[in-house]
Order: C-alpha cells, then sequence, then structure tokens
C-alpha cells in the first residue's frame, strides 16, 4: 500500500489574512483560490512541494453543518482551540524571526522540550496553532 498526506484542512474567518500570514508570512505558495468574499477555498503549500498542501477552507460553509455546530465551531476557533498544524523546519530560529516579523500572534519562542524536540508556536489569524519543530 502507498498513501501519502496530500492536503490538510484548516478553517479560515477572514482569506485574505489568512494569505498574508501563509503567503507573504510563512512564504507559502498559493495554489489555488476559488470561490468569492468570505467563502473561499484556498490552497497553499511550500515552494517545490506540490504534493503537500493545506486546503483554508470557510468552516461554515458546509451545508451538512447546523446552526448550532456552526456557533460552536465560531467559539472554538475564537479560543484557539478548534485547528493545529505541526510543521518542520530545519532552521527553526530563521522561522521564528521571519513569522513573528510578519506580526504573527506568538504563542511559543523557540523552546527545547523535555521530550527531546525543539519547537515554537503561532496562531494564524483564523486562531488555528500553527507549530513548527526543527528537524535536522
Amino acid at each position: 500500500m502507498d498513501i501519502t498526506i496530500h492536503t490538510t484542512v484548516l478553517p479560515h474567518d477572514d482569506p485574505d489574512a489568512s494569505l498574508r500570514f501563509y503567503r507573504d508570512a510563512l512564504g507559502f505558495e498559493v495554489r489555488s483560490d476559488v470561490g468569492q468574499g468570505r467563502t473561499r477555498w484556498i490552497t497553499v503549500g511550500p515552494a517545490g512541494q506540490p504534493g503537500t498542501s493545506i486546503l483554508l477552507a470557510p468552516p461554515g460553509a458546509d451545508p451538512g453543518i447546523t446552526e448550532a455546530e456552526r456557533r460552536t465551531i465560531a467559539e472554538m476557533m475564537a479560543k484557539g482551540t478548534y485547528g493545529w498544524i505541526l510543521l518542520a523546519t530545519p532552521d527553526l530560529d530563521a522561522v521564528f524571526e521571519k513569522v513573528q516579523a510578519g506580526d504573527a500572534e506568538v504563542v511559543q519562542e523557540p523552546t527545547r522540550q523535555p521530550y527531546g524536540v525543539r519547537d515554537c508556536a503561532f496562531r494564524d489569524p483564523a486562531g488555528n496553532l500553527v507549530r513548527f519543530q526543527e528537524v535536522r
């Protein structure tokens, strides 16, 4: 069996703010941008890695979601407890400096964890936790 992780999904509540974070602060490529206004599905990914993407999607656009579920998702996004992703980099300090300079909310500065990894974390404009782990 040959399986790869192709795309993961994170919610957004402001597509332009999410684009500024993922494209401008992280340097990701925009692979597609469909829809209009706040109801846009935007696919981004790291340059040179076309097989790995993040789909930034409006969380309440699914017609199968009830109004109560939409409210719960919005409340969790506001608290920063709904979505998160773990990214990797060989130069954690450079990533931290670049993302921090983009005015992102810092959750954790670069830290050596007791379980052996060195990482840092930010919140994207939708409240998703974006954690970076240093890999060498």
